[in-house]
């Protein structure tokens, strides 16, 4: 059994902010940024990828309903809400889950994105190709 359901199961304690029949959000233990939150599905899916899309919906509304009020409750305006599929993404715990991580002036996290150059013919290959895969 996996560390996030063990806390869904309570063999894990954990820092409860919501739940209902289908999620629950904590509290993540290491507090990236102050108030930083995970928001679970209770059933074990190992990535959001391989949700049933009846959940996907209600999950990114509940987080963003969610960080709305977190900020609210802590004083700023500012958050990322991030979800990492596949250890190359930086998923440490695979079973899906979404980070609510408020910002503050000087709190050291860097999320940086890199650009890659692309040529016209690229991004047109590039578009074609996934175009192509949202017919399958």
């Amino acid at each position: 059994m996996c560390v996030f359901c063990k806390i869904v199961t309570g063999e894990i304690p954990s820092y409860k902010i919501y739940e209902d029949d289908k999620f629950l959000a904590f509290l993540d233990i290491s507090q990236t940024s102050l108030g930083h939150t995970l928001v679970i599905p209770k059933i074990h899916v190992p990535n959001i990828k391989e949700l049933d899309s009846d959940l996907v919906g209600p999950l990114f509304n509940l987080t963003v309903n969610l960080a709305k009020k977190i900020t609210d409750a802590l004083d700023t305006n500012h958050f990322n809400i991030i979800n990492n599929t596949g250890e190359l993404a930086g998923q440490s715990v695979f079973h899906a889950h979404v980070h609510i991580i408020p910002r503050y002036p000087k709190d050291n996290l860097t999320i940086k994105f890199t650009p890659n150059k692309l040529t016209p013919e690229e991004f047109k290959n590039l578009q074609e190709k996934i175009i192509k895969s949202l017919d399958k």
